[in-house]
């Protein structure tokens, strides 16, 4: 409702006047973004301090002007104080977006490769040590940065001179940080008698180029809240943004959660990926003798529908692609108007695909996490460890299955684990994934895959069975992984480390650039010493940092195992423990 007039603006006419707003803010970030778009202010705003050494604000749009980074409204427009805010921060925020990408492209261009299709470990070393935290960066980043320079070096016949000259200047998507405002442009209150609904009031113009404040009035709009927003959440300005006609309100809220523990975990939830078994997960726990022992089998989320239809989408998104590029070839230069017209139709269909898959991708990240969050809820766990994927890239398995891994939504379901976990008070810690499904979870002895005994005609090597006739375990390749990330993150809880800014932890080794070290003797990152196996005067070899245990300490091992069996099978030997070694 228009509170000046009375009016009750229709679902059209408000999408319309957001609109209105948001082509105007758009069109100032562009400008002010345009100007600074360089190397120079890029880095100034990314150090944190302006000209006399003082911190800048965290707020994007306060850090522009203390730099002195302003902008006016086009000519003839009358804008107030709070919209210029909006411009600002959206601004400020795709500037400071791009110091990261501005080190790591300069960082590439500098150590160039010989061969940029494969680096030499001295290469390797060479542009890691160019990138800040470089050490720490996912190598498919690099790779990913290097194949998006090789594509400008083929087009242009020469490499780029920064990561602006290599990207242009960004889109500016049509919304309204009203984050950024205060209570002069936007309010938004709670119903004292309807906890599910709000109440947003914010200014709008009347016409698509204010010329006066007159034009500025002020839109009561009513907002129905999700069920998942508790009652007594705090509610903050939303960010505004039209969608489909529609006018769509992303509301933040706070409210209290338990506090999340780095180590002292005694249950954890392990999670392991797969391909049509999207997540395996499964929970084990740290015994006051050190013993890890699992609790139960572990379950799955499998997702084959949701998968199939996504990889439908890809194919006909695919084809489409391909017709809309031979269209565009056929058009040239020539005014040909049935093709233009088919080339236009082309295009909407391939928007309308794209959005369908990041609606599907969004929902199968979330219910992903939900399961996994409840998986750990059920068990008690403190802690959820992850299997670290950041550094995968697939290849060599075939273009149809390298496909379908690297298009997997792995990236958002961790996201969303992590902020469905926030609010039980579970942590979730990334682990390092190298070998999980190699080695056997109890005796660490490298197993054999074969086909599965209960589906023979099944492709692929599901079955893992360990070699060992001591230790003799068999299961799903998948469990055995989830048990192997569990065991690890237990073990090297005290080593856990937090990165900033974004608060992430993860576990002990659980670089992208982990490589196989031996294990050694002594004590291990919050368990003290290794565990005596019961009934044996050995020591178990303890899970690696990255999974391998040394020869020697493998060669006990298999040793102790057979002889520690060979004595419980004769007459009157004791009963053998109930607990599984993970």
């Amino acid at each position: 409702m228009d509170e000046e007039t009375g009016e009750v603006l229709s679902q059209p006419v408000l999408a319309q006047r957001v609109g209105w707003c948001a082509d105007l803010v758009a069109g100032m970030v562009g400008a002010l973004i345009g100007e600074h778009w360089n190397t120079a202010d890029v880095q100034v705003l990314a150090s944190g301090q302006d000209a006399g050494g003082r911190k800048l604000p965290s707020h994007a749009w306060m850090a522009l002007r203390r730099l002195g980074w302003t902008i006016t409204a086009p000519e003839g427009v009358k804008v107030n104080d709070r919209v210029v805010r909006m411009v600002q921060e959206q601004a400020g925020r795709a500037l400071r977006s791009a110091g990261w990408r501005t080190d790591v492209t300069a960082g590439v261009l500098a150590t160039w490769p010989a061969d940029p299709r494969k680096r030499t470990p001295v290469e390797w070393e060479q542009v890691r040590a160019s990138i800040p935290g470089g050490e720490h960066l996912p190598s498919a980043v690099i790779k990913g940065r290097t194949r998006q320079a090789v594509a400008f070096l083929n087009a242009n016949g020469r490499l780029p001179v920064d990561v602006f000259e290599l990207e242009g200047t960004p889109k500016i998507p049509r919304m309204l940080l009203l984050a950024a405002c205060d209570r002069q442009q936007a309010t938004l209150e709670r119903s004292d008698a309807d906890p599910g609904r709000a109440l947003l009031r914010l200014q709008l113009p009347s016409r698509p180029d204010p010329r006066a404040y007159g034009d500025w009035t002020w839109v009561a709009c009513p907002i129905i809240l999700p069920p998942t927003v508790p009652a007594g959440a705090v509610l903050h300005l939303p960010t505004v943004r039209v969608m489909g006609g529609r006018v769509r309100a992303d509301v933040a809220f706070t409210h209290a959660v338990p506090k999340t523990r780095r180590a002292g975990h005694a249950v954890a939830l392990g999670v392991d990926w797969g391909l049509n078994t999207l997540l395996s997960a499964g929970a084990l726990r740290l015994q006051e003798d050190g013993r890890i022992t699992a609790l139960g089998a572990g379950a799955q989320f499998r997702a084959a529908g949701v998968l199939a239809k996504q990889h439908r989408l890809r194919r006909h998104g695919e084809r489409l692609h391909a017709k809309a590029e031979q269209y565009q070839r056929l058009i040239g230069d020539a005014e040909r108007h049935q093709l233009v017209g088919k080339h236009a139709v082309l295009r909407d269909e391939i928007r309308h695909v794209s959005e369908r898959r990041a609606n599907l991708n969004a929902a199968l990240a979330w219910a992903a996490a939900r399961w996994t969050v409840d998986q750990a809820i059920a068990a008690g766990a403190s802690v959820i460890y992850v299997e670290d994927l950041r550094s995968m890239e697939s290849k060599g398995m075939g273009a149809t299955l390298n496909t379908r891994l690297s298009q997997q939504v792995r990236g958002q379901i961790v996201d969303r684990m992590r902020h469905v976990a926030a609010e039980a008070g579970v942590a979730v810690v990334t682990a390092p994934a190298r070998n999980t499904s190699k080695h056997c979870p109890q005796c660490l002895t490298p197993l054999q895959h074969r086909k599965a005994p209960d589906q023979p005609t099944v492709a692929g090597w599901k079955w893992a069975i360990c070699p060992n006739t001591g230790c003799g375990w068999q299961g799903d390749r998948d469990h055995g992984a989830w048990r192997r990330i569990a065991a690890r993150g237990l073990t090297h809880q005290g080593k856990t480390s937090s990165t900033r800014p974004a608060g992430t932890w993860s576990s002990a080794r659980s670089s992208p650039r982990s490589k196989p070290q031996p294990s050694s003797p002594g004590p291990v990152g919050g368990t003290g010493r290794r565990p005596a196996l019961p009934g044996t005067g050995q020591h178990a070899p303890r899970p690696g940092d990255a999974g391998h245990p040394s020869p020697l300490d493998l060669m006990a091992w298999r040793a102790s195992v057979r002889r520690d069996t060979h004595q419980r099978t004769g007459p009157g030997c004791p009963a053998q423990p109930t607990g599984t070694r993970a």
